[in-house]
């Protein structure tokens, strides 16, 4: 029995140790499979995770931010140029459109110590960036030279591509200088003045009688002709005295009127040369003026120059020197007191003087003696010369008369020598303008 129970007791052990044994070496036998498809399983699971969608995930990812600092290296990049750029090429323009040897500073090419660009270096990811400074001094040059052309552009440009430099007032900074174009409103207005006054000098011209307009003289001349005596009204040691002329030298075609005495005071005469714009010289004597010193008042407000013609109107190359002395220096100091100017312009009475008449108007302050190339009336014209005609600078002379001493008034004397004129094709201009 024992030897059955012992013998059954063994197979038992044994069974039971072979079955923990096989067990033992299925879970080995299973660990190692395991292990050996776990790293398979984990790869291709990661393999699946991984792709494909989170490798375009990361690849979206890698290049975002490789973009973001692309533009960041980019933009600092850009800006660095831009700002040396926008200096080269203000101080480059200022140089070639405004300046005349304007210096503009260089930089050299390891940076000048006053140079802040020099010292400061451009940002970048590498140190090779900032050793590359040749291309960026060659893109910084091709910048510059835009912007000059640009500003250069700019100065000159028309209005529609830079209306503030129009309308902006103040100098102009170049060297030359600055046009700018009146506003139209002002440009309208004058035109309308131009229409008006001609307006009027029809209007006026048609009430006074004229047959035509007067022709208007032309600007005075910038440089007044150098006024010489005429051949042949000379006096013995004549040099340096006041010259004695009846034309004025020249081109324009233009002639000057004068009025001399004062007999006649008719106001008609003021409103009539006032309203026509027909400009006129009056040489005065004393003894007829003084009757009415307020008329000629009112003609010099008028525009009209008072000018000389002794006090009495003598024959003057029969009087002493003293006595001509007394004649003009004396109608002198009449017009200052009643006119407030004393006159640089003389008319000896008829026309007569001598030397001593012109030494005596030297005395005086006179700086030119006009005589006359011809003479009007109301219903005739008297020439000097032969050729009984008009010529550029001819000088007009006449008289303060009316129905008393003429056959016709002073405006009726207006109406025939402006139709004379006027005729021949010439304007009567002011004395004084000439000389």
């Amino acid at each position: 029995m024992r030897a059955q129970v012992g013998g059954r007791g063994e197979a038992a052990v044994r069974a039971q140790v072979g079955g923990r044994l096989q067990a033992d070496q299925r879970a080995a036998e299973s660990g190692r499979v395991a292990e050996r498809l776990q790293p398979a399983r984990s790869g291709r699971a990661a393999e699946r995770v991984q792709s494909p969608g989170s490798g375009r995930a990361a690849e979206r990812v890698q290049s975002a931010r490789s973009g973001r600092a692309a533009e960041r290296v980019q933009s600092a990049r850009s800006g660095w140029a831009a700002r040396r750029g926008k200096v080269t090429a203000t101080r480059q323009a200022a140089g070639s459109c405004q300046g005349r040897g304007t210096h503009v500073p260089q930089r050299s090419p390891q940076g000048a110590p006053g140079d802040r660009v020099g010292h400061r270096p451009l940002p970048g990811p590498s140190r090779r960036t900032r050793l590359r400074r040749g291309p960026l001094r060659v893109c910084l040059a091709v910048l510059a030279v835009a912007a000059i052309a640009s500003g250069c552009g700019d100065s000159g440009s028309a209005a529609g591509s830079r209306p503030e430099a129009v309308s902006r007032p103040g100098p102009h900074p170049g060297p030359g200088p600055h046009l700018q174009a009146p506003p139209a409103r002002a440009l309208d207005a004058y035109a309308q003045r131009l229409i008006d006054s001609q307006a009027a000098r029809v209007a006026a011209a048609k009430r006074w009688g004229l047959d035509r307009v007067p022709l208007q003289a032309p600007a005075p001349p910038a440089v007044k002709p150098e006024i010489e005596t005429r051949p042949g009204f000379e006096v013995t040691d004549g040099e340096g005295l006041p010259p004695v002329f009846t034309t004025v030298p020249t081109t324009d075609k233009v002639v000057f009127l004068t009025i001399d005495d004062g007999a006649e005071k008719d106001p008609a005469l003021l409103r009539m040369m006032s309203e026509l714009r027909i400009p006129y010289t009056a040489f005065l004597s004393d003894y007829l003026v003084k009757k009415d010193y307020g008329y000629f008042g009112e003609m010099q407000q008028l525009g009209v120059t008072l000018n000389n013609h002794t006090l009495d109107h003598p024959y003057l190359p029969g009087l002493s020197y003293a006595e001509q002395r007394r004649e003009i220096c004396g109608m002198q100091d009449v017009i200052e007191e009643q006119y407030g100017r004393r006159p640089t312009v003389f008319r000896p009475p008829y026309g007569n003087y001598n030397r001593d008449t012109l030494r005596a108007a030297k005395s005086c302050g006179i700086k030119a003696v006009p005589l006359w190339n011809a003479e009007a009336f109301p219903d005739r014209m008297d020439w000097r010369d032969g050729d009984r005609d008009l010529h550029p600078g001819d000088i007009i002379l006449t008289h303060f008369r009316g129905r008393a001493d003429w056959n016709g008034t002073m405006p009726d004397m207006i109406r025939y020598v402006m139709k004379v004129i006027t005729a021949k094709g010439y304007a009567v201009a002011r004395l004084e303008d000439y000389l």
